[in-house]
Parts: C-alpha cells; sequence; structure tokens
C-alpha cells in the first residue's frame, strides 16, 4: 500500500486490498523485525555479487559466493530474493558459429582428402577454432595440430575472431617444430583461414594449404588431443 500511496487515497487502498484502515498505521508503526533487516543486507551481497559476474551468475553460484564468505544461507532464500531485485543469470546461446565460408578469399585444394591416420610427424598439420564459456564471456580458441601424432603444437586464444587468432596459433606451431617442405597445412574454409596474413605465412614456410569441402569442417574436435 505504501508503494502507490502517492497515487490513489488511503480508502481506495484499504478497500481493494481489504486491510482496515487501523491495521495499516498499526503496520506503518511497527518495527521492522530483524529477518526483513537481514534480508535488506543480504540483497545488496546478492547485487553485488551478481554486477562483479556481469549478470552471469544464477542463484547456485550467488550462494556459492556467500558461502566462501562465510554466509550460510539457503538456496531458496537466495533464489527468493534475486527474483525479488529482478536478477537472473544472463543464458549465452548455446552455439557460436567460428566458420564463415561465404567470402571471396583464398580457398585451398582438399589434399588431407581426410586422410587423418598419417602416423608420420610433421607431415600434415590441422587447424581449427572453437570457443569456451568463462565467466568473462566467450573466447575463442585455434589450436593447430600434428595429425601424425595427435599433439597439440600451437594455439591462440582471443576474444574476436579475427586474423591473428589463427596466425597466433601458426606461428606457435612453426616455432616449435622443425617444417620441412611440402608439409599439409589443413583447416575448413573459414574466412581467417583463407586471409592474406595465413595465405603468406604458408608461401614463406613452403607449405601446402588445403582445405575442407565447403560445410565439412576438417573434423578436428573428432580427435584425441594430446598437449605438446
Amino acid at each position: 500500500m505504501w508503494d502507490h500511496a502517492h497515487e490513489y487515497s488511503l480508502a481506495a487502498l484499504s478497500r481493494v486490498l481489504r486491510v482496515t484502515r487501523q491495521g495499516y498505521h498499526a503496520w506503518r508503526r511497527r518495527e521492522r523485525s530483524a529477518r526483513a533487516c537481514a534480508n535488506d543486507a543480504l540483497r545488496v551481497e546478492i547485487r553485488a555479487i551478481h554486477a562483479a559476474s556481469r549478470g552471469s551468475y544464477g542463484c547456485r553460484r550467488v550462494r556459492a559466493v556467500l558461502e566462501r564468505q562465510g554466509r550460510r544461507v539457503g538456496k531458496k532464500r537466495v533464489a527468493r530474493l534475486m527474483s525479488q531485485e529482478g536478477l537472473r543469470a544472463k543464458r549465452s546461446p548455446r552455439f557460436r558459429v567460428t566458420t564463415d565460408s561465404r567470402h571471396t578469399r583464398v580457398v585451398h585444394d582438399n589434399l588431407l582428402a581426410r586422410d587423418f591416420a598419417v602416423g608420420i610427424p610433421n607431415r600434415a598439420w590441422a587447424g581449427d577454432i572453437t570457443y569456451l564459456w568463462t565467466a568473462e564471456g566467450w573466447p575463442y580458441l585455434a589450436v593447430v595440430l600434428d595429425i601424425g601424432t595427435r599433439r597439440v603444437i600451437g594455439w591462440s586464444f582471443r576474444t574476436t575472431l579475427e586474423t591473428e587468432l589463427v596466425t597466433g596459433a601458426l606461428e606457435m606451431a612453426l616455432g616449435t617444430r622443425s617444417v620441412k617442405e611440402g608439409l599439409i597445412c589443413h583447416s575448413d574454409r573459414g574466412s581467417q583461414y583463407g586471409s592474406d596474413d595465413v595465405t603468406a605465412m604458408i608461401a614463406r614456410f613452403h607449405l601446402r594449404g588445403s582445405m575442407s569441402r565447403k560445410g565439412n569442417c576438417c573434423g578436428l574436435v573428432l580427435f584425441s588431443l594430446t598437449p605438446c
């Protein structure tokens, strides 16, 4: 009633809410309970935790932070207070597009032809891009895999899908391996792999560019990966 007292008369509010005027005034004079005061303090902490997570935390994770801070509080209580404050976890998309093959950049023939059981080191590498969920959002991970050994020999981690994401991973791989002329460097048809920078790196180190057919990734996620 107090929230709407400036909009409607007390008589109208009492009639709609079926509350007597005497009862309303008695409630106004009554001191707030210890539980209500505790909830007010808890709301402040919950808002701070939710803001620190950039809106990504729901009641379960907010409660976990409170417990780490020494606050013992029930999940239902946290959920109720968050609901009253209009706080909820941001839902991120389950799938993010990392490959855009609709471009006019370089497209190499498929030299690998899905021959993933190469068995010989430094004969063929495969590159791919994926994404990982963190408290900071969805950063992207580019990886270079030696198909013959199933080892990750290069990687790059960035928040955007720029060409530097791919060139960074390829530079790491080239810096850790002794490369022979003719090594196959395979990827999907993503615009990053067809960029001028990647094409120049392939030419400079006398690699052979190779790309999967349109709509078919190189299959890197199916491999059993071993760190370099």
